[in-house]
């Protein structure tokens, strides 16, 4: 196992280019398994869950190749053989293989998902989904095994706004018997990115985007070629790295309007932003306003970077709170702050920062994906040298990370851990 060492104090600048959406990535690539011919997703980004996908595809039968973001499938020799366990436990978005191969086989077997530990995340608005569709879904041995003799359209209420559940239903949904109505459904970015790979290969759909989506199944669907959307993500993460520790840095691959609600909430804590066409530029801020954020579905502030932020609310002048109402246990790395010298407490769905505090290099474990990010971000602002543990988190989601944040001016570098440190992270 490795470690990551950040010295921190550099001022950074220059240009940092986005990679592709890993929230779309993980839905693209099982979409595939729904045509009848091959498909190419271009602008993936070279992550580990991408890597795990491909891995998946290729162990019920796919011809897949991965390469400079490229990916190749071709689903031909595809059966529906049971996933219960092995690479599904590494990655919560596993369940879109749910609704692929349901959508294409008509049965599914597959282990309940992984990834970050983020509290509950029930997949029951999914299941009900299935169920509607004409699947008959039961839990076995720690899988979930979905079958049906056919599925037929149907109008489904999503009693809460999930990003999963509306792509996962959609894709079970496209070759489906007559329409399907997706009410409540979700708007995400992502949502209309998948809809688009599945028209191209010759499904209808319309609304994606809104809170209602309409489906006319079809009876088959072909391969295309997609070029996925810029990571808002990965976007905002460098936005925030942008105002934390840098002297000018802009990000490029940007869709501005995906960035609307993170706009506003730096340029309210007193952040110089410029936007571009497909840019964004984060000039050099002396002071940073108190503010308040409430993470909220899209558009409104994404709970993905609640824990980013956190680390750039450190250097407020005052009081400022942050509240997730997504994900109850989101606030794992207050404590890893803390070690660096942060001042946050939490109360409930809340963390409440002082500042200004003058953070210092730490030894620190990433709990999670974002919490990985939100401590690279505290590791630059700080004083001295921060180690970051749990490195296989924040691998699922940042591509070439060093080799971006070392183009700004970082020193930033992998180091193996020692036998002692490998025991110590063990019984942590």
């Amino acid at each position: 196992m490795e470690k990551l060492k950040i010295e921190g104090g550099r001022p950074l600048s220059g240009t940092i280019k986005v990679s592709g959406a890993k929230n779309s990535a993980v839905a693209l690539i099982p979409a595939t398994i729904l045509a009848d011919t091959p498909t190419v997703i271009e602008g993936l980004p070279d992550i580990s869950d991408v890597q795990t996908l491909k891995e998946l595809l290729e162990e019920i039968g796919g011809d897949v190749s991965f390469d400079d973001g490229e990916m190749y499938v071709n689903p031909e020799n595809m059966v529906a053989m049971p996933l219960p366990n092995g690479r599904v436990k590494k990655l919560r978005a596993s369940y879109y293989l749910m609704g692929a191969m349901l959508g294409k086989f008509k049965k599914a077997a597959i282990g309940l998902p992984g990834g970050c530990h983020l509290g509950p995340r029930p997949i029951d608005q999914h299941i009900k989904g299935f169920e509607a569709l004409g699947a008959k879904v039961t839990n076995e041995q720690g899988a979930l095994y979905l079958r049906a003799d056919e599925l037929t359209g149907a109008r489904i209420y999503l009693d809460v706004v999930s990003v999963g559940a509306t792509i996962n239903i959609m894709l079970a949904a496209v070759r489906a018997k007559g329409q399907t109505i997706i009410e409540n459904a979700a708007k995400e970015p992502e949502i209309i990115d998948v809809a688009t790979l599945l028209t191209n290969m010759g499904a209808k759909i319309k609304g994606a985007g809104t809170n209602v989506i309409r489906i006319d199944g079809v009876d088959e669907l072909k391969g295309t070629r997609h070029t996925i959307i810029p990571d808002r993500i990965e976007a905002g993460t460098y936005m925030i790295l942008g105002a934390a520790a840098g002297h000018g840095v802009t990000i490029e691959n940007v869709i501005p309007l995906h960035m609307e609600s993170l706009i506003a909430k730096m340029r309210e804590m007193g952040v110089p932003i410029e936007v571009g066409d497909e840019e964004i530029h984060i000039g050099k801020a002396d002071t940073l306003q108190s503010i308040d954020i409430k993470t909220l579905v899209y558009p409104g502030f994404p709970t993905d970077l609640q824990q980013p932020m956190t680390s750039l609310m450190t250097k407020i002048q005052g009081t400022a709170m942050v509240t997730d109402t997504i994900y109850s246990a989101r606030f794992k790395h207050i404590d890893e702050l803390k070690r660096m010298n942060a001042n946050i407490k939490t109360e409930g769905r809340s963390a409440i920062v002082y500042g200004p505090s003058n953070l210092q290099g730490a030894r620190v474990k990433a709990s999670d994906l974002r919490a990985g990010a939100a401590l690279v971000i505290a590791g630059l602002m700080a004083d001295g040298i921060t180690e970051v543990t749990g490195l296989e988190h924040i691998d699922r989601g940042y591509s070439d990370l060093i080799e971006k944040l070392t183009g700004l001016g970082a020193n930033i570098w992998r180091e193996a851990m020692t036998e002692e440190e490998l025991e110590q992270v063990k019984n942590a």
